[in-house]
């Protein structure tokens, strides 16, 4: 069931596509533990809804993507002595599993990023598969600048998506990156002007969406379970999305179409 009684997320269906937003454009749309639990709510929907097939995620608004973690809201917690100490991870907290642990995730999500991508924003985008940004876009992990550290999974997956002194580099001074450079780094899919962005992320989405559905969930599961095996090892892993689409009727379904010069009919078993 959809949920209801939203007040910081807009989450809408369109046909197969779910528009996740971030709704608090007052403030860059920081992400407070309130916002977490909506999120959570919506990342549950998603998973459980077989007629969604990929998310848009997006910012409110033309200045933010995610500001990050609500600094405001995190002082008054410490003032109150109610801010667990943690390192890494949201177990225990509002809207676990976060996207950022939701590991096993097959359906695609696309980052909108419409706007600056900062800490808790820059971790949501290095959690999607395919990221599209604005000219304008600045992307940044600031926390160590805060005695923070980039515990949403950013330490580990910038680490990982790019060049190891690169990446180290700007988590320890906390520099940002322009939206250029994080293409150039391999962060992001495409570099476009504001006004070309929503047909960019609808181009994007509708080839995923002519591509079968279980093929693509097997991709990104494939990919994410291989990514640190020796790749002897990665031929003889067991991947269960695979094994769905091997036995398909897509499986069949697609060589067919493309023998007889018409557009598949994907039923997504």
């Amino acid at each position: 069931m959809t949920p209801t009684g939203l007040t910081r997320v807009r989450y809408e269906k369109h046909g197969p596509v779910a528009r996740v937003t971030l709704d608090r454009p007052h403030c860059l749309n920081a992400l407070d533990l309130r916002t977490h639990e909506e999120l959570g709510l919506v990342w549950d929907d998603f998973e459980a809804d077989d007629g969604l097939r990929v998310a848009v995620l997006t910012g409110a608004g033309e200045r933010a993507f995610s500001a990050g973690q609500d600094l405001k809201e995190l002082a008054e917690r410490i003032r109150s002595d109610t801010a667990p100490v943690s390192s890494f991870g949201s177990r225990g907290r509002p809207g676990w599993p976060r996207l950022t642990e939701r590991f096993e995730l097959t359906k695609p999500v696309v980052a909108r990023v419409n706007g600056h991508a900062f800490g808790g924003g820059f971790e949501l985008a290095l959690a999607c598969d395919v990221v599209i940004a604005v000219e304008e876009a600045r992307f940044a992990l600031p926390e160590a600048k805060l005695g923070l550290i980039a515990g949403a999974g950013g330490v580990f997956r910038l680490a990982r998506q790019a060049p190891s002194r690169v990446a180290l580099g700007h988590l320890i001074t906390g520099r940002p990156l322009s939206a250029d450079r994080a293409y150039e780094l391999g962060l992001v899919n495409e570099v476009v002007p504001t006004e070309d962005l929503d047909s960019c992320v609808d181009g994007w989405v509708a080839d995923i969406l002519r591509c079968a559905p279980l093929a693509v969930r097997a991709v990104k599961q494939v990919v994410a379970a291989s990514a640190q095996l020796p790749l002897s090892d990665a031929f003889q892993a067991s991947y269960s999305w695979e094994q769905l689409r091997m036995s398909s009727r897509d499986a069949v379904e697609g060589p067919l179409a493309f023998v007889e010069k018409r557009e598949p009919r994907w039923t997504g078993d």
